[in-house]
């Protein structure tokens, strides 16, 4: 498990855990007060369910290129290592570190992750980064089966209350137009 900030680097990462433990994403975790999770199922355009999803769908695209990129530059991640558990965690850990390092030096910065790596939107049109060009035997990544689990009324609350700022002062003006 890891989490990522906007500048693309790890704040934080557990690699403790059996491996695909929590690969399937939303259901791997119960939504909360803490954790947003998006609305289940299509919505009309410009609803506030619609919108929610979006914006956090544009704020996960950036854990999905960390990833990415991560599995796109140390190969070791594209198939299911077969290794000690120790060894195996040594490995992701310097990994994560050394992605760090690259991304938060000035100079290696550039070379690691050029323009046009990431994924990125231009007047609201989803633009693939580069890393994606290069997934080929991606077999380490596989979906679990969903758990269904019931939000409580607090995380509810607080998932439209951030649905009703991405439709008012925190609004962006191609937001309206997804599909």
């Amino acid at each position: 498990m890891a989490f990522v900030n906007s500048e693309y680097c790890f704040t934080f990462v557990d690699v403790g855990a059996q491996g695909r433990m929590n690969d399937s994403g939303d259901d791997a975790f119960p939504m909360s007060s803490t954790l947003l999770k998006p609305y289940r199922g299509n919505h009309p355009k410009g609803s506030l369910e619609r919108i929610f999803n979006y914006r956090l769908c544009r704020a996960r695209r950036v854990v999905e290129n960390v990833f990415g990129i991560l599995a796109s530059v140390f190969r070791v991640f594209r198939s299911p290592m077969l290794l000690q558990p120790d060894k195996a965690t040594l490995i992701c850990m310097t990994c994560c570190l050394l992605h760090n390092f690259l991304r938060r030096s000035a100079t290696s910065r550039k070379n690691y992750t050029p323009p046009g790596t990431f994924d990125y939107e231009e007047d609201g049109e989803l633009i693939p980064g580069t890393w994606r060009n290069d997934l080929q035997g991606m077999a380490s990544f596989n979906s679990l089966i969903n758990k269904p689990r019931k939000p409580s009324e607090e995380a509810k609350d607080i998932r439209r209350e951030f649905g009703e700022y991405c439709m008012t002062s925190g609004a962006v003006e191609w937001q309206n137009y997804i599909d």
